[in-house]
C-alpha cells in the first residue's frame, strides 16, 4: 500500500508539473522554431523564404494568441541530423519553442520526429518528403504537411506512363528522401504496366552527374526520372541537356521540381515537363495576395514547400487560440478536427496518421512563349483528388492508425 500510495503520489506531482509547464508556456506566449536550409541545396526553396512565410503567417494573425506575443527563431540545419537534431533539443529543452516547423532533408526530419516525440512536443513537417514520417515512424506529435515522395510520384508517374512511356531509368539522390521517392516511382510505374530498366543513385549535393546520365542513356529508357531535390535537380537537368538526352529522344520526368527550379533552368530548357504541385502561387485571388507581400521582401513567389509552411503557422496558431493553451495534445486534438483554411490548402484535411490529405495538381512548364509575366511557370493540367494521393489507412504502417 505504502508503494502504491507513492507511485499515485509521484504521478500526481508529475501531472502538476506538466501542468505547471503548460501554464508557464501560456504565459510566456508561443515560440515557432524554423529549422531549414539557409545555405545548401534547398535554400532557394526554403531558407529565409521559409523563414518569411511563418513571419507573414503571424502577422496576418495579429502577432499574438491568447492575449501575449508570438516568437520567431530560426536555425540552419545543414543537412546533418546531428546538427539537426542538437539545435531542436536546445530549442524545446532550454529555449521554450513550443513547435518546430519546416525542416528540408527527410533524414534531419526523421531525427527530429524522435525528438518531438520524446519531448511531447510538436512539428510541422512543409518541406520532408519520406513517407516513414507518417509511416512506420509516425508520431502524435508530427504532422505532414505539404506532400509525400507517394503523392509526387502518382500523380507525376501515372501521367506520364500513360501517355505511353513504358521504360523508365531512375536517377535519385542517395539519402532517405531520394531513395523513397525512386521506390514510390518505381511502384507506380509497374502498376501502370511500365517498366524500371535500372536505377542509380547519386550523393547530395553533387557537381558532376556524367556517370549517371551515361548509364542512363546506355539504358534505352524512354523516361529518365530525376528523383532529387533543388540544386541537384537543376544541375541534373541542365547536365543532361549538354549530353543531349533530349535530342536522343529519351525525355526527363522531374519527381520534385520546384518555381525555383524551373527558374533556374529557365523555360527554354525547361518547357513541357510535368510536375504535380501541392500550391501554386497564381492559383486564385488568396494565393496571389500573399504571394505578393512575399514577393516585396523576397523578390519572387513563394515554392510551394514556403506557402507550406505559411499554412501550418496559421493553422497551428489558429488552433492554440481555440484550445485555449499550448499544451501540444490539446492543440493536436484542435488541429485535427479543424478545417485547414488557407488559399493555398484544397480540401485539406489531418488524418489521424498526421499526413495532410490535400488535392494536388498536374501542371506542365510553360514554354516561352507561352509565359505573359514573371513567375508565369505552369500550366494546369487537371486538379488530382487528394485521396488518390495517400496510400489507404487500412494500409498504414503507423501504430496511431486503428484498424
Amino acid at each position: 500500500m505504502r508503494q502504491q500510495f507513492l507511485r499515485r503520489a509521484a504521478l500526481g506531482v508529475s501531472l502538476a508539473l506538466a501542468g505547471l509547464s503548460a501554464q508557464a508556456n501560456d504565459a510566456d506566449g508561443v515560440k515557432i522554431g524554423v529549422l531549414t536550409d539557409m545555405a545548401g541545396v534547398t535554400a532557394d526553396a526554403t531558407g529565409r523564404g521559409s523563414v518569411e512565410a511563418a513571419r507573414l503567417a503571424i502577422e496576418e494573425l495579429g502577432g499574438s494568441v491568447l492575449g501575449k506575443p508570438v516568437a520567431l527563431v530560426s536555425g540552419d540545419h545543414q543537412h546533418r541530423p546531428d546538427i539537426g537534431s542538437g539545435m531542436v533539443r536546445k530549442w524545446y529543452d532550454t529555449d521554450g519553442v513550443d513547435v518546430v516547423v519546416d525542416v528540408p532533408n527527410s533524414s534531419v526530419a526523421l531525427a527530429v520526429q524522435g525528438i518531438a516525440r520524446e519531448k511531447k512536443k510538436l512539428v510541422l513537417f512543409s518541406s520532408p518528403g519520406t513517407t516513414a514520417l507518417t509511416q512506420a515512424q509516425c508520431s502524435p506529435y508530427g504532422v505532414q504537411w505539404t506532400y509525400t515522395t507517394y503523392a509526387l510520384s502518382r500523380g507525376t508517374a501515372t501521367a506520364v506512363v500513360k501517355e505511353g512511356n513504358k521504360r523508365w531509368f531512375i536517377l535519385a539522390s542517395d539519402y532517405a528522401f531520394g531513395k523513397q521517392l525512386a521506390a514510390d516511382t518505381e511502384t507506380v510505374v509497374k502498376a501502370n504496366g511500365g517498366e524500371v530498366v535500372g536505377t542509380v543513385f547519386h550523393p547530395l549535393n553533387a557537381s558532376d552527374f556524367a556517370s549517371f546520365l551515361l548509364q542512363a542513356q546506355a539504358s534505352k529508357a524512354q523516361i529518365i526520372a530525376v528523383a532529387n531535390a533543388g540544386g541537384d535537380t537543376i544541375s541534373a537537368i541542365k547536365q543532361a541537356a549538354e549530353f543531349g538526352i533530349a535530342s536522343g529522344g529519351q525525355k526527363l520526368a522531374a519527381m520534385l521540381l520546384l518555381l525555383t527550379d524551373v527558374h533556374s533552368l529557365g523555360l527554354q530548357a525547361a518547357q513541357h515537363t510535368y510536375l504535380t504541385v501541392p500550391s501554386y502561387w497564381d492559383m486564385n485571388d488568396g494565393t496571389r495576395a500573399f504571394s505578393k507581400k512575399f514577393e516585396a521582401r523576397l523578390g519572387r513567389p513563394p515554392t510551394f514547400l514556403q506557402a507550406g509552411v505559411y499554412s501550418s503557422v496559421r493553422h497551428y496558431l489558429r488552433a492554440v487560440q481555440a484550445a485555449g493553451t499550448t499544451d501540444s495534445d490539446a492543440v493536436m486534438a484542435k488541429m485535427k478536427s479543424m478545417p485547414i483554411d488557407d488559399p493555398f490548402s484544397l480540401n485539406a484535411r489531418i488524418r489521424e496518421d498526421g499526413l495532410v490529405v490535400r488535392d494536388m495538381m498536374l501542371a506542365q512548364v510553360k514554354s516561352p512563349d507561352q509565359s505573359k509575366a514573371p513567375w508565369d511557370y505552369y500550366n494546369i493540367v487537371r486538379t488530382i483528388p487528394g485521396d488518390s494521393l495517400a496510400w489507404p489507412l487500412s494500409e498504414s504502417q503507423c501504430p496511431l492508425v486503428k484498424k
